[in-house]
Order: structure tokens, then sequence, then C-alpha cells
């Protein structure tokens, strides 16, 4: 059984993956769309001067779906780890709210929510969007458009200096349901401590670069969906997650 000193300061950092397993696709399928949208025309701001209402009827449909889906094993033994340690920290990639309903009390969302609006004004106004959506003519409070609080294809990650710290103070770190190939995110391991545990949770083969610049001491992949592969990491530690 190993030991839990390595989870005290536990970072986890998750993306489509995890909610794949509760039926949300992923953010780019093969054949280049996302829910059969080509992702310029709904996810760059080139986009949405081109054709707001497109890009605003695209993300309503995103939350309804998100909605309709439930969190799944991996989300839950996520909230139930936070619980148990408090200095864990959740970073995800995604924009659904599957691990806070799956009981996380903290969640880094790099990449924005679907249930946030922001001004385009001034982007330190947001607003959580209600039941009837975002719509055309829903304005901030200085009478500007509200578009989704959403991080697109060509601008800054806000948040990304806030998750590097999280790395810099990290005793383990998990990589969860994600191909790392979506930058700034993907750097993330890069500023983890050295004597810093990484592993990766993932179905798809080992990037053999990742590997390489970790180190096979530090550096492990199970090759799991990432109910499979959580579940498999609590019951190293001996953590028995309690299934209601």
């Amino acid at each position: 059984m190993m030991k839990h000193n390595s989870l005290e300061k536990l970072l986890v950092l998750t993306g489509a993956g995890i909610s794949a397993e509760s039926g949300l696709k992923t953010f780019r399928g093969s054949d280049g769309l996302w829910e059969g949208y080509r992702v310029e025309d709904v996810a760059t701001p080139e986009a949405w001067e081109r054709n707001k209402e497109l890009v605003l009827r695209f993300y309503n449909e995103r939350r309804a779906q998100a909605l309709r889906a439930s969190p799944n094993l991996a989300h839950q033994q996520l909230g139930y780890l936070q619980q148990l340690f408090p200095n864990t920290k959740i970073v995800t990639q995604n924009v659904d709210d599957l691990h806070e309903r799956g009981g996380a009390h903290e969640v880094l969302h790099l990449h924005g929510s679907l249930f946030r609006s922001r001004s385009v004004l001034d982007p330190r106004l947001t607003y959580p969007i209600g039941e009837k959506g975002l719509n055309l003519g829903d304005h901030c409070d200085k009478g500007a458009q509200l578009r989704p609080d959403i991080v697109w294809f060509g601008e800054s990650v806000p948040l990304m200096d806030e998750a590097v710290r999280l790395a810099e103070n990290a005793s383990e770190f998990w990589i969860i349901g994600t191909s790392l190939l979506v930058y700034p995110a993907a750097s993330l391991y890069e500023f983890v401590p050295d004597n810093c545990p990484i592993v990766l949770i993932d179905p798809g083969d080992t990037p053999h670069w990742l590997s390489e610049r970790i180190g096979p001491t530090r550096f492990r992949h199970l090759q799991l969906p990432a109910t499979r592969g959580v579940s498999m990491l609590l019951k190293e530690r001996g953590l028995d997650f309690p299934q209601s």
C-alpha cells in the first residue's frame, strides 16, 4: 500500500477525456469538428465577429448538453479526494460543471465556463447564465453585449499564472483525460518540483516525448479511461471511496 504523503498537495489536471465518460464528446473529433461545427466557426474571436448569433446558439446547446450529463465515478472520486485532502487542487481544461457536481469544492477552469458570461467591453464583468441562455441583446452593467466566458483559440489564458503557482507547490501531479496537445495547459508538468511524481491517466499511447523529458523514475502512464485509472490510484493508497 502506498503512503498518503504525496497526496498532501496533489495537483490534478483534467481534460475532455474525463467528461467523455459522462457522454460529452471531446473538444475536437477525428474529423476536426466539434459537435458538427468547425472549430473556426464557433471557438475563435473571428467567429464571434462574423456571426455572434451562431456562436451564442452553439454554446447554449453545449450548456444544455452539459446539464443533461451526470458526473461519473472519476469526478466523484476527485471530489472525495478534495474532502480528504483539502490541499488537493483541480485544474481543468473543461468548460462543463461536472467536477463541481461530482463533489469538488474548488476547481480552476483554465478555459472558462459554459455557465458564465462576460462583457465584451470589460472582461472583469462576469455574470451567471440563467435558464434562458445567453442571447443577442443581453448586456453587461455598462451596456455592452455579453459573450460566453470561454477562452477561445487565439486568446490568452488569464488563469495560467495561478495554475503555474499550484504546479510549483505540488507534491504529486495527476494528468487525466488529456492528449497534452493544447497549450499552455500542456506545459504545466514543466513547473512541478523535480521530485514530484507525475501520473498520466489516458487510454492513448504514451507520449514518448513526455516520458523522456520527465524520466522513468518520476513518470507513470496508466493506459486506462479516467474512471478506471483514478479507481486504481485510490485503491493503491488504501482509500475506499464510499459508493452510495
